[in-house]
């Protein structure tokens, strides 16, 4: 009995191990002037690949080089403020990002009116507009695909997207 019950675990854990995501979901957020901000996306790894330019991964995509900003299933962004990213005014609500990536090493944030997608289903057409990141390199590779929310003080915040071998940054104020 108990080598039988030993021997279910062991499948049991190797099976679970065998299912688990290669990108598995992820979420930050951050509160600004009382007001929730939160983006899940599901994070993928690098896994010795080239991710960027001609060649890397994302130029595999379908919509390439517009990016659905992490994997899985498309990028949501919920805001119960109004907010300001660079010079494009967001209403509170819900929408889908993706990262035009034409140029690794200057990315802009594509915020689309579209929700619920599949990450690869992006339409221009929805897009409520776009903003040029700040671009930096991390001081070593970033192997798991990272956004991370952050306060600047006051009513500021900050969007950073980090993988590989680069990171991107926009600020934005809530209302």
């Amino acid at each position: 009995m108990t080598k039988s019950v030993l021997l279910c675990a062991a499948f049991a854990i190797t099976a679970s191990l065998s299912f688990a995501q290669k990108s598995p979901p992820a979420d930050t957020s951050v509160t600004i002037a009382g007001k929730s901000i939160t983006i899940k996306y599901s994070a993928p790894s690098v896994r010795g690949r080239k991710i960027f330019g001609d060649g890397g991964q994302l130029s595999k995509d379908p919509h390439y080089p517009v990016w659905r900003a992490g994997a899985n299933a498309a990028t949501a962004l919920h805001t119960d403020a109004d907010l300001d990213i660079g010079d494009l005014h967001v209403p509170a609500g819900d929408y889908t990002l993706f990262v035009n990536v034409t140029d690794p090493d200057h990315w802009d944030l594509i915020v689309s009116k579209a929700t619920k997608e599949w990450g690869l289903a992006y339409n221009k057409d929805m897009d409520l507009g776009h903003v040029k990141m700040d671009m930096s390199k991390p001081p070593a590779l970033v192997e798991v695909y990272k956004m991370t929310l952050s306060s600047a003080g006051g009513n500021s915040g900050k969007l950073q997207l980090e993988w590989e071998n680069h990171a991107a940054s926009v600020s934005f104020t809530a209302k």
